[in-house]
This record gives C-alpha cells, structure tokens and sequence, in this order.
C-alpha cells in the first residue's frame, strides 16, 4: 500500500511515493528540473499561472509512475503541500479567473497597513496574531479595488493546494490552518474574522467550505485517474501549506520543537501551544496542522524571502553553467568571512521581518584585486545563514528557545559550507533528515485517510541522518555582528 504526496513549490513541483509499511519513500520526481518563472510586471509583483502548476503536477506524477519503482494503482491516499498566501481566484464553472498573486507579491503591503490601522494594532494582535500585511486577504481586496469586474465573478477563492485539490476531485475546500494563513481567521472567536471581512468589504460565500485538516477533501475524479494512472476514487485526504507540512516532515508536532527550511525562501518554523505574537508582526503565527479548539498548536514562522532565490541569482549570474553541488564546492574553497565579501540577500520582495522593508539585495565590500568566485558564493550563503541569525533573534525575543533546529537535508542544506555556518552563526545544533515536503505531504494523507491512527504512529522510522554541532561560533560572532551593521544601515 501506497501513498503520494505532491508538494507545490514555487519553483516546481516535486512528487513522492512512500510505502505504508516502511514509512519510507521509495520514488521521487520533480517536474520541470528548471526552476519555474515567477512573473514580475511591476516591482514588488510576483505571479503564476495555476494551470501551469496543474499541467507540471501531471507531469511529475507520470514522470513519477514511469520509475516502475512502484504499482501505481495501490496508491490509496493522495496530500498536498503548497506554497503559502497565494490567491487563486475561480468562476463558478472552476475556471481560472487570473494568474496568482503568490506568497512574495508585495503590492498589498499598503492595504494590509490600512487595514491594521484601521481595525486596531492589539486587536489584529489578539485576535489574527498578525497584522493584515500583505497576506491572502490583503491580496483580494487589492483584486477587489483594482480588478472589480474580475472580483465580481469570482465564485470562490482558494490557496494553492486548494487549487489542485480541485483540479483532482471536483471539490473546494479549505481548513483553519490554511483560513488562518491567509489571515482570515479570528482565533479568539474561533470563526472568519468579522473584522477583516468587513473592512475589505469581502463576501463571505467566497470562502470554501471548510473542513479538518486531516480529513476527505474530495475522491480522485475518474477521467484523472485515467490519465494519471491511478485509482478512481481514492481520497485527497491533507493539505498543508509548505512550513507546516515541512515541520510535518520532520515530526515537529509538539509545542517547543523547531524546524527549518533553506528553499526559495528560508524558514524557521516552531510550534506553541500559545496563542502568540510579535507585536510589529516580523514573524508570524498560523494554526499548526495539529491545532484544534481543544488543543491551540500554533506555528511561529519566520520567513526570509531571499535565500534559494539568492543563490539561484548568484548561480544564474556567475556561474550558468555549473550545478549547485559545483558551485558548494567551489565557496568551500573561500576561507571563513569570505575575505570581507558582505551579501544581503533581500531581493525577492519586501521582508516582514524587516518591517515589510525592501532593501534589495547587496554586494558589499567588493576588492576587485582579491576577491575570486569562491569568495561570492560563500559569501553569499554566508549572508543567508546571517539572515536566519537576524530572524532567529526576533524569535527569541518572542518567547522561542530551541536546544535543536530539525532540517531536511535539501536544498541549500546539502551544502556543508551553509549548513555548518547555519549551526555556527545560530549556535544550534540542526538534526538533518532525509523527508522532504512531498514525503511530508504523503505521510499526512495517511493520517488523513486513517491508515495511520495518529500522527505518531507515521512516525515511527524517523531516523536521524547527520547532527551538526557548532565548531566557529566565535569566529562567525564578529564577522556576524559586522554583517548586521550593514543591515541596519541598509532599512
């Protein structure tokens, strides 16, 4: 018995297969293996088209099946993981109604500070533990204002998930995690938050049905499952945006335990039993895949908008021509400091843990007669591991003190040179894992479908498979306080 997990990430879809038995997963695909384009009309937009990711969904899932790794007609529960905040708009015959306003599109930002003037800092606070920003809603009422003949014929809106959740069952649907990370959700009324609806002006039958978060989203339609290659009525039975499901992954599911992501944008993510806040909003709490009225697990998330994205500009820009593990071993070739090379890597929007600032990204400190391509990309992940720093210490004044941080061992973790300056700059061991989102996304339809009784009982394999300990605190101390100097300088 089998279960697939699809994880929509910005620049692409990756799938998994992963065996009920063992827990383990026994095939991955990844489709398109070029990072997909993010449209930017304007500075500070970002959009995607959401057919082009049901169109790549299926080419993974069929790239996936042609592995024979595998019988796909035994998969018996499919979840999703997604890119968070997007807006996905649809008429009432499921038509698209406009590319998506995705998760580092900040031409809200103005809307969402109206909006927390407007209903009240403390009460934003207290009852959406965020301000408005530039979330989901925010993003509608910018629709609303701006496109109001498009606003008029949306018959509901959705997350990305959501999205291809439709495209595979026919049904919409959505749940308190994913209402509360659009902030649409009042966690003190335990309802839609009145105050934001009504300030937007919003409808509310725009809002999906909502449903647990482990639970039947919809049955595989049979004309999919023809051309997917699967079962005709198995269940979508989870959807999670990517840093819950990536703590998911990683099994952070109690109150105290932390994880993190270096993708596109970087993460850190740590679960509450508290309904917390950051009272200028630089990190954010959402509703944790396990929240429930009963039981309130919250996720305290930091994200940093310029981390992959950094990378994949160096690598795009200095190196075309090279793979990610090329261009890790060259920047291990650059000495601690990179010779003074200073990056800030905030280029990919304006940053909430900068105060909704954007900076731009920088290069500073450039000695023509010195400084090698070594220097720049390990300088690079240098500035990187600097800013999860930056934002670590924000969430220390919150109230979060991890003794471990969990990690895929993915993306800009699978460099050594990143991953030890991670350990070093924060002064945290990091336990790094092989489950990623897609694996995470799995493992969640099982809880969801019932096949696993509980959340524990899917993860009773979850192995350990490298500990790094902190080696050049000391060394990365200066250099760190230096970085931060420019920052602050910088907004």
């Amino acid at each position: 018995m089998y279960l697939l997990g699809i994880d929509i990430g910005t620049s692409s879809i990756k799938v998994a297969v992963v065996d009920v038995s063992t827990q383990k997963n026994i095939a991955t695909a990844q489709y398109p293996e070029e990072e997909t384009e993010i449209k930017s009309a304007k500075q500070g937009w970002a959009e995607q088209a959401p057919m082009d990711w049901w169109h790549n969904v299926q080419q993974a899932v069929l790239k996936l099946n042609s592995s024979t790794l595998f019988d796909p007609t035994q998969i018996k529960s499919i979840g999703i993981a997604y890119q968070m905040h997007g807006l996905v708009v649809v008429d009432k015959e499921q038509e698209v109604l406009r590319d998506s306003i995705i998760w580092c599109d900040s031409r809200a930002v103005a809307l969402g500070e109206k909006a927390f003037d407007n209903i009240g800092h403390e009460k934003s606070l207290q009852h959406l533990l965020n301000s408005p920003g530039n979330f989901t809603a925010s993003k509608l009422a910018w629709v609303k204002n701006n496109e109001p003949s498009l606003y008029n014929k949306i018959d509901k809106i959705m997350l990305p998930g959501d999205f291809i959740a439709m495209k595979l069952t026919g049904e919409i649907t959505t749940s308190i995690p994913a209402l509360s990370e659009g902030i649409f959700w009042d966690f003190k009324n335990h309802e839609i938050s009145k105050d934001v609806m009504d300030h937007y002006q919003l409808d509310y039958n725009l809002i999906p049905d909502i449903k647990p978060l482990f639970a039947i989203h919809g049955y595989l339609k049979e004309n999919v499952a023809k051309t997917l290659g699967l079962t005709a009525g198995i269940p979508v039975a989870y959807k999670a945006g990517d840093q819950p499901n990536n703590a998911l992954s990683l099994n952070v599911l109690k109150p105290g335990e932390v994880a993190a992501t270096a993708g596109t944008s970087g993460v850190i993510y740590g679960v509450s039993d508290q309904l917390t806040y950051d009272q200028q909003s630089r990190v954010n709490t959402f509703a944790h895949v396990t929240y429930s009225e009963q039981n309130k697990h919250t996720g305290v998330l930091l994200c940093i908008n310029g981390t992959g994205s950094m990378y994949r500009w160096a690598k795009h820009t200095f190196a075309p021509y090279l793979s990610y593990p090329e261009l890790n071993h060259i920047a291990a070739q650059a000495p601690i400091g990179s010779k003074g090379l200073r990056i800030l890597p905030f280029g990919n929007g304006a940053e909430r843990m900068l105060n909704n600032k954007y900076t731009g990204a920088q290069l500073l400190g450039i000695d023509l007669n010195i400084h090698t391509q070594a220097d720049i990309f390990r300088a690079v992940q240098e500035g990187i591991a600097f800013a999860f720093r930056y934002g670590l210490d924000i969430m220390r004044e919150n109230g979060m003190q991890p003794k471990v941080i969990r990690a895929g061992k993915a993306n800009l973790f699978l460099s050594d040179v990143f991953a030890q300056t991670f350990v070093d700059v924060t002064g945290i061991p990091v336990e790094l894992y092989e489950n990623d989102g897609s694996v995470g996304a799995a493992l969640g339809a099982g809880i969801g479908a019932g096949i696993f009784k509980n959340t524990e009982e899917a993860f009773t394999q979850h192995e350990v498979v490298q500990y790094l300990e902190p080696k050049n605190t000391d060394a990365y101390e200066a250099i760190y306080q230096e970085w931060k100097k420019l920052l602050i300088k910088a907004i």
